[in-house]
């Protein structure tokens, strides 16, 4: 996992990757002419901490039996996913610019046709389950020891299907379960029912029964300390609450309620954008070092096949059992 402290170097490291998303993400959708460039603003320095320090996963083989897992909840922050791989090196950063093009399949939201999804997320208030049947696997099915992370929104938050989530995590003890709520503040059209009140969401997660972690999402160093104290949490799931802003680092977009899925117009505004961006890249010669998953064998299965249900012609059989039976 990773480690509480890193070197100024890494620090700028991690910084300047944020950057870089930030700007494939303002590309990517102003080419496209559609998307949500100020909501992958807001997420890019905790998925920039994420996939270039924090998790153990092969940018060749998304699919590594061992690889820590990484769920997009928050679908429409799909162009900041995109770029996290392409800066990875699993596919070339030009395809970033086929965004939502009929030949691609890098769609507005992820879906699974794409090696590093597993799940589709255009639905908000749905990645958390999945978090959790890919954590509960792990931990009782297949003894791995890999970790889980699901990025939300804190608009998706409210959603009644995320608590119902939250409170099976917490029943199965799920600590290789880490959420993150990226609390940007701004929702679709109004700001979010809690805004930036931090107690209020670290209130709600810890009754809930998760080690709950208020942290700035663009303090890159204590987000690494954040990853950290939740590696190292047992019994319970944890959740990083970020406060964050939307638009960061594009002093026209940032914590503007205007830019809810707006791209940048072509042209002389996302040059702007890109050379605001571009002037907060760091000087450092440090390079990313992924962390490997280790090498697990799969699991040979115990069970065996089922003999089908011996049925008769005529025979009355409740729905329930013939149910039940046929799965």
């Amino acid at each position: 996992m990773a480690s509480a402290a890193l070197s100024q170097e890494s620090l700028a490291l991690l910084h300047n990757k944020a950057t870089q998303l930030r700007i494939e993400s303002v590309r990517a959708t102003s080419e496209s002419g559609s998307g949500h460039p100020s909501s992958c603003c807001s997420a890019a320095d905790i998925v920039a901490t994420l996939f270039f320090s924090v998790m153990r996963y092969d940018p060749q083989n998304p699919k590594a039996l061992n690889s820590d897992r990484f769920v997009l909840s928050k679908g429409h922050a799909a162009p900041l996913l995109y770029a996290a791989w392409a800066e990875a090196g699993l596919f070339p950063k030009s395809d970033l610019l086929k965004l939502r093009t009929l030949t691609s399949d890098l769609e507005g939201h992820p879906t699974p046709r794409l090696s590093f999804v597993d799940m589709a997320t255009g639905s908000l208030g749905q990645g958390l389950s999945v978090g959790i049947g890919i954590a509960l696997n792990a931990k009782s099915v297949d003894k791995l020891d890999h970790r889980t992370y699901v990025l939300m929104g804190d608009g998706e938050s409210v959603e009644g299907s995320v608590w119902e989530a939250a409170e099976v995590a917490r029943h199965h003890g799920l600590d290789n379960l880490c959420a993150i709520v990226d609390v940007n503040r701004l929702g679709q059209s109004d700001p979010t029912m809690l805004q930036h009140d931090m107690d209020a969401y670290r209130a709600r997660w810890s009754g809930f029964g998760w080690h709950a972690i208020v942290v700035d999402g663009h303090d890159i160093a204590a987000l690494v300390a954040a990853f950290d104290e939740a590696s190292r949490t047992k019994g319970k799931p944890t959740v990083l609450l970020a406060k964050t802003f939307k638009g960061h680092g594009i002093s026209f977009m940032a914590d503007s309620p205007s830019w809810h899925g707006k791209p940048i117009p072509k042209g002389e505004e996302t040059q702007k954008a890109i050379d605001e961006l571009t002037k907060r890249i760091k000087p450092t010669k440090a390079v990313p070092k992924f962390k490997l998953p280790p090498a697990t064998s799969p699991r040979t299965p115990s069970a065996k096949p089922m003999a089908p249900p011996t049925y008769k012609i005529g025979d009355s059989v409740a729905t329930r059992e013939a149910f039940g039976a046929a799965l």
